[in-house]
């Protein structure tokens, strides 16, 4: 079967139920969430004035809490954030034959147009969505950005202005991080925060969203991960129990992964967050990620351990860790015990 007859968004419009190899068992299904606004949503406006200090508490004890927080009056247009969004629904609707050459299901490849998972052949059950996935700005820009989709035809124009604020925008929590943690300024700039990639997935309105799963539960192995949504369909778990994060118009959603979990000594906690489907909706979220380089040398942060506070995580190589990560994803038993287990003191 040709890549693009897989995509979801190619077949979905004309089937009234679930194929069966997109129906999740029982424990993965979505029925049992509430949609909460207890998710700290942070102002940003408070960051350069006298509410500094307590943005930065709220940042970590958002962290400690939910691994997750929202953000408003960020700095980063409402203009530019609007017509990115509208870039990726004119690229999820354009015909297949303009996709062609992004098709691939060769996982190695730092551009490609898939669906599902990260290798659909080796899935016995697909999730409901289909993704984009190409590097994030980096220097040099030009090189990067030639490797990004030339249509719709404002594409690079515009995801290269929004993967530049987006960039500055993780080093501007990761700085606020670092101080509420009592971190050495510019802490995490350099090689802990490198631009990794963005990942842009569309959910199709689904006929039976209680049966199905757009994004498995999972906790970035990264150091930042930022996403934009419009539409319902982010959950994030809280004390065992699955949680909806509500659209804030503009609002960018924060969320810890495991690298910032180590390095603050498990002081703040990755988040394992999933993606829902809907029966009426197309949803589009942009995610950013920004993490360490392949050689950086990961564990807590010296500054955070001490006699009364221990270190809880040996130090490893990131690459080892993102190899440990990946293998496990593939073979579906990713889990915090997977992922961090075998880093734990």
């Amino acid at each position: 079967m040709a890549q693009s007859d897989l995509l979801v968004a190619s077949w979905c419009k004309s089937v009234k139920s679930l194929p069966a190899n997109y129906i999740m068992p029982p424990e993965l299904r979505t029925t049992n969430f509430s949609v909460s606004k207890d998710i700290p949503v942070l102002d940003f406006e408070q960051e350069a004035g006298h509410g500094r200090s307590t943005l930065v508490q709220q940042i970590i004890k958002s962290g400690e809490e939910f691994g997750a927080f929202q953000v408003i009056n960020h700095g980063i247009s409402d203009d530019l954030m609007h017509e990115t969004m509208k870039v990726y629904e004119e690229f999820f609707s354009m015909p297949v034959d303009d996709h062609e050459s992004l098709l691939s299901d060769d996982e190695s490849k730092s551009v490609r147009f898939y669906t599902s998972g990260y290798l659909y052949a080796n899935e016995d059950l697909h999730l409901w969505k289909d993704s984009l996935k190409h590097p994030a700005c980096a220097h040099p820009l030009d090189e990067v950005v030639q490797s990004w989709p030339d249509k719709p035809e404002r594409y690079r124009e515009i995801i290269a202005k929004y993967s530049a604020e987006v960039s500055r925008l993780n080093h501007r929590i990761l700085d606020l991080i670092c101080e509420g943690l009592g971190l050495e300024q510019g802490f995490f700039r350099g090689e802990l925060s490198q631009a990794m990639g963005m990942v842009i997935n569309n959910y199709p309105p689904c006929p039976e969203p209680s049966l199905a799963l757009g994004l498995r539960p999972h906790c970035d192995p990264y150091t930042l991960t930022l996403i934009q949504q419009q539409v319902y369909g982010l959950q994030i778990k809280n004390r065992s129990q699955w949680i909806g994060v509500e659209p804030i118009p503009n609002a960018f959603i924060i969320i810890i992964p495991y690298q910032l979990q180590v390095i603050s000594n498990g002081k703040l906690s990755s988040c394992e967050h999933r993606g829902v489907t809907n029966s009426s909706t197309a949803r589009i979220s942009i995610v950013t990620f920004c993490g360490p380089s392949n050689e950086s040398m990961i564990g807590p942060a010296k500054e955070l351990v001490s006699a009364s506070s221990p270190p809880r995580f040996k130090t490893y190589k990131c690459l080892d860790f993102l190899m440990n990560y990946l293998e496990h994803l593939s073979k579906r038993k990713l889990s915090n015990e997977t992922a961090l287990g075998p880093y734990l003191l």
